[in-house]
């Protein structure tokens, strides 16, 4: 007696193949009319192999994001101490930015009317810069030592990262004529670095 054949693709677990399942579905059905279920049947896993790789639904509109995000505390690691916060803070935010794929542009973010993506991907892009910016936050925090207080790091952190944001949503949406992502930050971050610089 032949055994019924799972729904769906043939089983490859990966960020990749579910990440792409789950396009499919927003764009067939809407962000918010696609369950966690119907994906991991698109992509021929199980929900459990889902949720190896991914903590919500939401979080598979981020996966190139993510994986560029963690490269952050890495780079400010490596900056030399004798390089003043605000430059450390600058180079390193441009070399996560050019670390970026080539290419990958986040359908999460070019599609958002057509996918219905845009209050989740509000409230879930609001949690990676608040993850962000304590990670900028700790940086300038020990660099300038114990009496900065935590306006100022707190403040820089933010201002930083909303410029890196709004880089990347021009980058998103430019179309054929795209530039590299991290000439994108490096015009919006490298003055908004030049001017905390005095105050840092």
């Amino acid at each position: 007696m032949n055994q019924a054949q799972p729904v769906g693709r043939p089983r490859r677990s990966s960020k990749r193949t579910l990440e792409e399942a789950a396009a499919e579905l927003f764009l067939e059905q809407t962000y918010a009319g696609t369950t966690v279920d119907q994906i991991a049947q698109r992509a021929g896993v199980s929900r459990n192999t889902f949720f190896n790789y991914f903590g919500s639904k939401s979080d598979v509109l981020w996966v190139d994001v993510d994986e560029t995000l963690e490269r952050l505390a890495d780079e400010l690691a490596l900056a030399p101490t004798d390089v003043p916060a605000m430059d450390a803070v600058r180079d390193a935010v441009i070399r996560v930015a050019a670390a970026h794929p080539d290419g990958r542009v986040p359908w999460a973010l070019t599609q958002v009317d057509l996918m219905g993506t845009r209050d989740d991907l509000e409230a879930s892009g609001l949690r990676r810069l608040m993850k962000q910016s304590e990670v900028l936050r700790d940086f300038l925090s020990r660099r300038l030592g114990d009496g900065a207080g935590d306006l100022l790091p707190q403040a820089v952190a933010f201002a930083v990262l909303a410029a890196a944001a709004a880089a990347a949503g021009v980058w998103a949406s430019a179309g054929v004529s795209r530039r590299p992502l991290a000439d994108y930050v490096a015009e919006a971050v490298g003055p908004t670095c030049a001017g905390f610089a005095a105050a840092i």
